[in-house]
């Protein structure tokens, strides 16, 4: 009896032990075999010896990522962004991805910041590992000589993500505001009391990145180069305000007005008695002067074409589809005015395919563009400049600009109703006169029209031998329609202009 007993004893704790064993077992297996994925490592997607692990990835960058319960993917994120996947690379230790090239850094989730999210239909695993941004650029600033303590200043780049410290003339800015984008960085200007040039310097997650702040006068244009007496000339740019000495060609000029924001500075034409020179400005944080010369009429190489006055500069030929006028109300206003003579379109809507005729030519001595010594020059370093006022909207219709010597194996288009990079339009109009500079480099071969191919790769492409050549305008409807509006504008003081210096 005692025997049976202790059989039936042993019988029992064997199978308690079983039972144990079993148990444990399914729960094991249930853990791994849930499907819940696990992720052990991540490496790079290379041929050996170059698939090594990684410690941080970067957008755009193959990897590989190991684990186990990984086949079944349904998403993957990083710093919360889904990612497009391929499951056919996919296996139950192994997943290949590519990390997504846009990805957000600035302004997201701290808690979704350098990690990856991989989900199953059993579960979802986060892990921890570092994404670091591209290298990030630096681009500009906003700073301008009307900036002053306390005004809002921001940093222009690209890839500013994840900014850990910004300073600036050794001064460390604090609170930063970055753009999602990382397209800038924001923050309060403090009293900075070390003169200009700033150093600055921003520490980010991809590396540390140095810039200057220096504020200079910059200037874009004139709007009348030849004016009269009299007329209202604005020189337009950037830092243009606490002028110190201002000279316009050879006259110094000490009656005029500032732009609030720098952007213009304005005044009456003097007596136009004096030599030609460039346009120079000078202020507290530096001094600027444009590449070309104004009051070109009293210097004859310096390639004025035509004029429109009575003389050697006269350049109309008195026919075709332009008029010549002199001082007309329509065409003057706040951006300039002009008392001399001039010729202007007034051209009705264009039906498809047609075309106005400027014959404009050019009467001065030898019909010199530039002069023959600087012939092998780059062809960018020289420009094509007249002023314009354009009275009414004016939509659709190019004018193009062609040399007798080039005929129209070389053109340059002015379409300034054109939206850069769209193919929709807006209606341009000017209020007074302003300058309009076409570098040589743009006059263009023909692809599918006139002036849309490529650039000459020499001026004597242009111009021959010589550098001297006549020229005409033609306003053309190169649509397929007619043009929304006619055009009625006035054109000025034609002449080739050195816009470029060789450094």
């Amino acid at each position: 009896m005692k025997k049976l007993l202790n059989n039936r004893i042993s019988h029992l704790l064997f199978l308690s032990m079983m039972l144990i064993i079993t148990m444990l077992t399914s729960c094991n297996n249930d853990d791994d075999s849930n499907g819940a994925p696990v992720i052990t490592a991540v490496r790079n997607y290379a041929p050996a010896p170059n698939d090594t692990l990684v410690t941080s990835i970067i957008p755009g960058q193959w990897i590989v990522i190991h684990g186990k319960n990984l086949k079944e993917a349904t998403q993957i994120s990083f710093n919360g962004t889904p990612v497009d996947f391929d499951a056919g690379l996919f296996s139950d230790k192994t997943a290949v991805v590519q990390v997504p090239w846009s990805l957000p850094f600035n302004n997201i989730d701290p808690d979704v910041v350098n990690t990856i999210k991989y989900v199953t239909n059993a579960g979802t695993i986060t892990y921890k590992f570092n994404v670091i941004p591209p290298p990030a650029t630096i681009t500009g600033n906003s700073m301008t000589a009307a900036t002053k303590v306390g005004d809002s200043v921001y940093v222009y780049g690209t890839n500013l993500y994840l900014i850990e410290k910004l300073t600036i003339a050794g001064i460390n800015i604090s609170p930063l505001k970055t753009a999602d984008d990382g397209s800038s960085v924001g923050f309060l200007l403090p009293a900075i009391n070390t003169p200009m040039p700033w150093a600055g310097e921003i520490v980010a997650a991809s590396g540390v990145y140095e810039f200057a702040v220096l504020i200079v006068p910059e200037i874009y244009a004139v709007s009348n180069a030849n004016p009269s007496q009299g007329d209202l000339v604005r020189v337009y740019g950037k830092n243009l305000s606490g002028i110190s000495s201002f000279s316009f060609g050879g006259a110094a000029i000490t009656d005029f007005t500032e732009a609030v924001d720098g952007s213009s500075v304005e005044f009456l034409a003097p007596a136009m008695n004096f030599a030609s020179g460039p346009v120079t400005i000078v202020n507290s944080y530096g001094t600027v002067a444009t590449a070309y010369d104004i009051n070109t009429q009293n210097n004859k190489w310096l390639g004025l074409l035509a004029n429109f006055e009575w003389g050697d500069y006269f350049g109309y030929q008195w026919w075709g589809d332009i008029s010549l006028a002199s001082n007309m109300a329509d065409f003057n206003g706040s951006m300039g005015t002009n008392t001399s003579q001039y010729v202007y379109f007034n051209s009705p809507v264009l039906a498809a395919g047609e075309s106005k005729y400027a014959p404009l030519g050019n009467s001065n001595t030898g019909n010199k563009w530039i002069p023959l010594e600087n012939l092998s020059d780059p062809v960018e370093n020289w420009g094509l400049q007249f002023e314009i006022s354009v009275a009414h909207p004016w939509n659709g219709g190019t004018l193009y600009i062609k040399t007798e010597f080039a005929g129209e194996s070389f053109v340059a288009r002015y379409e300034p109703w054109k939206i850069p990079g769209s193919n929709k339009t807006l209606a341009f109009k000017t209020d007074g006169w302003q300058t309009v500079t076409i570098p040589l480099s743009e006059f263009r071969s023909k692809v599918n029209e006139l002036g849309d191919g490529e650039s000459p790769t020499r001026l004597n492409q242009l111009l021959g031998s010589t550098g001297a050549s006549s020229y005409n305008m033609t306003l053309k409807n190169f649509a397929s329609f007619k043009t929304s509006t006619g055009l009625y504008a006035a054109i000025d003081n034609i002449r080739v202009v050195k816009i470029k210096i060789e450094e």
